[in-house]
């Protein structure tokens, strides 16, 4: 507490599972509460809101503190907790030492270290450390930017929903233009790389653990894989792909057990799956690729340094890795190295492949699209390539930040023709949202996000979709109900 008119009132709730690892802060200033909350060691979220008088203002502050404390939250000094563990991916980067340079057809500098990339139908994401995604149509415009609490480590995409996991421990979603935190990481684990897949939530970290967490960002399940410094991570309906120092393990989706392990030749820095494969991109140089049903490895492609990424088209016709010296190189399927360039500005951390383009993400923070079809590549080796066009960020380009409070949300006085209708409703002592228009099963719970959901309250989305295990998943924006 502080003299004066000013009261400071610091709760935190830190469990030994390491569950939950936060703190709440709520300050009284006269007619003004001012409340900060986020990880333990980090600057948090501020909401602030007036009162018409003091006495209200202290009683609607004491109404916060007192859920916290019913909550676990106990009295606390700030800084003497130990920060949530993150660990930023230390890399190096030398000059390519191919003779010529990939057709880069267009570059943007998102200003800050980058590992996250997704790219489907209609945009480019990327993901930067200062916290900042980017949205750019495939011509290499800038759309919109949303701007996260902490640095994005992966952007991964289930479906048309579209995920970024930050070192603060939570994974928002990005599908509509208000981003929402969708799960909370518990704070032992310092997370690497992340998948999700039918709602469901992969993590991979440090030391070497996979946990699993389900669409309400509940526990299921995790296992302690042989190797460390896990950077793979990929699911699919039959499995868990983990990659990690000691090669690759694949776990049954519903933690029975492990199906099989394959050792790669060096520890995994990266993974990509196709339906039937797994591709390792491995610190001895090679990305290897591996029989889903089996593990067995089936090909093995060279390169010339540590590969920081792969990616393959379409069924795994071509294979394509970026290693440590800013170079890129395509295979076929078989394992011949198809050609080798350099990307003219660091090393590709994430990449993918779409429509005969190379998109990747280097170690200077940009996001390069390449020509990566015949003809481009062919005269690229005979020392000819484009004016790589360099993108610029728009002045008035909108931002978007994540929702906290469901007074962040938009607000309407009915439901727009052809929307759906959801409610909060107390469920086993836990607040669900369950669906309340006709046409849908009212059993199942909504993925919804935690920090607007507020006991009776009906919020309106645009669409919901059914997925594996019996939930709908929301897709476009949502509103609160008046």
């Amino acid at each position: 507490m502080s003299g004066g008119s000013v009261s400071t009132t610091y709760l935190e709730l830190s469990q030994d599972d390491g569950t939950a690892h936060k703190f709440y802060e709520v300050t009284v200033d006269a007619l003004v509460v001012t409340v900060r909350y986020g990880r333990i060691g980090a600057s948090g979220q501020t909401q602030v809101t007036a009162f018409p008088s003091a006495d209200k203002a202290r009683a609607a502050a004491a109404k916060k503190v007192g859920e916290k404390v019913r909550k676990g939250y106990a009295p606390a000094v700030p800084g003497q907790r130990a920060p949530r563990a993150v660990t930023r991916r230390q890399v190096t980067s030398a000059p390519s030492t191919a003779r010529a340079v990939a057709p880069v057809l267009w570059r943007f500098g998102t200003g800050s270290a980058a590992f996250g990339i997704h790219v489907d139908d209609e945009h480019c994401w990327v993901g930067n450390q200062a916290g900042d995604v980017y949205t750019l149509g495939h011509d290499g415009r800038v759309l919109a930017r949303f701007n996260l609490p902490d640095g994005v480590k992966c952007l991964v995409a289930d479906d048309f929903w579209i995920y970024a996991g930050c070192d603060d421990g939570k994974v928002y979603d990005l599908s509509s233009k208000l981003p929402f935190a969708a799960y909370d990481i518990a704070a032992d684990v310092d997370i690497f790389w992340l998948d999700i897949h039918e709602g469901v939530l992969d993590v991979s970290d440090r030391d070497g653990k996979l946990t699993v967490i389900d669409h309400e960002d509940e526990h299921q399940w995790s296992r302690r894989s042989q190797g460390d410094h896990a950077w793979m991570v990929r699911a699919d309906d039959r499995a868990v792909y983990h990659g990690h120092q000691r090669g690759v393990t694949a776990y049954a989706p519903d933690g029975g057990g492990e199906l099989w392990h394959t050792p790669t030749r060096g520890g995994v820095l990266f993974g990509w799956q196709e339906d039937d494969t797994v591709y390792a991109g491995t610190a001895h140089r090679v990305v290897q690729r591996l029989s889903k049903a089996s593990g067995a490895i089936e090909a093995t492609y060279v390169c010339d340094s540590a590969v920081y990424a792969c990616a393959t088209s379409p069924g795994g016709r071509f294979v394509f890795a970026g290693d440590a010296a800013s170079s890129v190189y395509c295979f076929d399927q078989d394992g011949t190295r198809l050609w080798k360039l350099g990307t003219g500005g660091g090393s590709a951390l994430s990449m993918q492949y779409r429509d005969e383009r190379l998109y990747l993400v280097t170690t200077d923070g940009s996001l390069v699209c390449v020509d990566a079809s015949e003809a481009a590549v062919s005269a690229a080796q005979q020392g000819t390539v484009p004016v790589a066009r360099d993108v610029k960020l728009a002045e008035a380009l909108p931002a978007y930040a994540p929702a906290t409070t469901a007074s962040a949300v938009t607000a309407v006085a009915q439901a727009p023709t052809g929307s759906i209708v959801v409610q909060c409703v107390q469920d086993s002592g836990r607040l669900r949202v369950h669906v309340v228009s006709e046409g849908y099963d009212s059993s199942w719970n909504v993925q919804f996000p935690r920090a607007i959901r507020e006991p009776g309250a009906r919020y309106v989305v645009d669409a919901l979709h059914p997925a594996a295990g019996g939930f709908y998943r929301v897709r476009g924006d949502i509103r609160r109900l008046l």
